[in-house]
């Protein structure tokens, strides 16, 4: 699988069936202060036949009041009234556009308005008092009072007092006694959305377990709350839970009422989970209802390509995904995107597209070092080794502190460098030779191995002579297969040790010294015990 950094679900129609769809979730998100989402869920909402138009009228104003536009806000109220004069919150509504203009007569008028619209109304005394504490607190402090009490003569348990204490308190900064407030305003409506997510609020940051118990007893109480939904995987994901996240998210995206924003960060969620069928599956049910979401498109490549039995689809997605990244500036990728695209253009031998597609990322990505390391290798396969080195140079600038290994690979891209372009560039090549001489000194200095000694040995039998290139290599070679056969594991460098051994070998046939020559021979069939040819060689000399 391919994983490089870093919806199984049946989105039929009538999936979402018992879900309605009216002013009672944008109210359930307003109620939790969460303004933004519900005037985009009143507005979505607003042509359905069970949506109260002058519900969603006065929280459409009251959230204008939020915003600070009046006259917004007293659009919305009059329209609200229009539709049905005897709900009386849109005059209050506009009572609190008058107190905040200093009208405060004309205000207490419309309050009278709507208190006589509904008799007895507790919930209609707390928002009176919130249009005068929103007006002014200090100011109209009396007014507060005066509209709490009358509300709990009417009923003493009634949930939006103790929710309007709550908030109140939550202003203060005193959060304990806010979230006991709130704790008893769910106790008294176990089904209020509000009350459950202004208590967890307070405590997602310092018990975020307390918080997810509470939004799991709402969800008890009302589990197709889109609100609910949202917040206890929010909380999950808060918490790193992103097991638990992801199953929430599920639950909550077949709700019609959740947002798009959150499938990005369910489908995040199902990559980063490793469920990447379930990632695909969800991705592509998305881009089939919009070809033009990117991240869909994005999503779906990234799960695809740990999914062996996609293989031959990706370069294609590659291809599709990128044009949409270069079709519009907004299209932005991740790190991993790049890394992805490069590599499929990598094994479909387009090295100059998996080139382009690097430079861009390092160019996006100044500090990442990976981007440098993988041109390097997208440069090996284009048999480039200049540029690999080049690029493996940045990779060692970029990680700060290099690495034996790192030194060592540096190396051995420079005295590839060398070799490859011997013959057609020999300033490069010698360049590139004295390179490779300082990575391995580099290398030694940290560990001494034998690898790095045999690049030098490498490097000398390269310069020389056709005279002296049998010998050339022989004090290197000898010092590293010492180091090799101490090593714990010398089989593990097998290639290595068949060259050395095969060409010591032939130095001391070269110098007449048959018996050292066939130890060496001998060495070799070791790691080659099949290799009859060379046994019959050995065993004539």
């Amino acid at each position: 699988m391919k994983f490089k950094a870093l919806f199984s679900l049946c989105l039929a129609a009538g999936a979402f069936s018992s879900f309605a769809q009216t002013h009672v979730e944008g109210v359930e998100y307003f109620k939790a202060d969460q303004f933004d989402n519900a005037r985009e869920l009143l507005e979505r909402n607003m042509a359905n036949s069970n949506t109260d138009k002058a519900v969603a009228n006065f929280y459409l104003g009251q959230i204008a009041l939020h915003d600070g536009d009046l006259s917004k806000a007293a659009a919305y109220f009059q329209k609200g009234i229009d539709q049905n004069p005897e709900y009386g919150y849109n005059y209050v509504g506009q009572g609190e556009i008058l107190l905040k203009k200093g009208e405060v007569k004309e205000a207490e008028k419309m309050f009278k308005t709507a208190e006589s619209k509904v008799k007895k109304d507790p919930a209609m005394q707390i928002q009176i008092a919130r249009a005068y504490y929103a007006a002014n607190p200090a100011a109209f402090a009396k007014e507060i009072d005066k509209r709490v009490e009358k509300a709990r003569r009417i009923n003493i348990q009634a949930p939006d007092i103790f929710i309007f204490e709550g908030d109140m308190l939550a202003d203060q900064k005193d959060w304990g006694n806010a979230g006991s407030k709130y704790e008893m305003a769910a106790n008294y409506n176990p089904q209020g959305s509000d009350a459950y997510v202004k208590y967890a609020n307070l405590f997602t940051q310092v018990n975020p377990e307390y918080a997810i118990k509470m939004l799991r007893q709402l969800l008890d109480q009302n589990p197709n709350s889109a609100l609910g939904q949202r917040e206890i995987a929010n909380a999950y994901y808060n918490n790193k839970d992103f097991t638990n996240a992801a199953l929430e998210y599920g639950k909550y995206v077949k709700n019609p009422n959740h947002f798009k924003q959150d499938e990005d960060r369910y489908a995040f969620l199902l990559f980063y989970g490793q469920k990447y069928q379930d990632g695909y599956d969800f991705a592509s049910r998305l881009l089939e209802a919009n070809p033009q979401n990117f991240t869909a498109r994005r999503y779906q490549f990234m799960n695809a390509a740990q999914l062996p039995a996609l293989k031959e689809q990706l370069l294609p997605m590659a291809e599709a995904l990128l044009a949409a990244h270069k079709s519009n500036p907004a299209n932005k990728f991740a790190p991993i995107d790049y890394t992805l695209i490069a590599e499929e253009f990598q094994i479909a031998k387009r090295t100059d597209e998996a080139v382009a597609v690097l430079e861009e990322a390092m160019k996006e990505n100044p500090d990442n070092a990976a981007f440098n390391k993988q041109l390097a290798m997208t440069y090996v396969d284009g048999n480039d080794f200049a540029k690999a080195a080049d690029a493996y140079k940045g990779y060692l600038k970029k990680i700060g502190e290099p690495g034996y290994n790192d030194f060592v690979q540096q190396a051995l891209f420079s005295y590839f460098a060398g070799v490859t372009n011997k013959d057609n560039d020999q300033s490069l090549s010698e360049a590139s030779f004295n390179d490779a001489l300082t990575y391995a000194d580099k290398a030694l200095a940290i560990m001494q191995n034998y690898k790095p000694i045999k690049i030098k040995g490498d490097i000398a039998k390269q310069r020389a002579t056709k005279e002296e290139v049998e010998k050339a290599a022989a004090p290197l070679y000898t010092e590293a297969i010492t180091l090799l056969e101490a090593s714990a594991d010398p089989s593990r460098y097998a290639a290595d040790a068949k060259e050395m051994y095969n060409y010591m070998g032939n130095y001391y046939l070269d110098q007449k010294d048959t018996a050292k020559a066939k130890e060496y021979f001998n060495k070799y069939l070791i790691y080659d015990p099949n290799n009859e040819d060379y046994r019959k060689f050995v065993e004539k000399l």
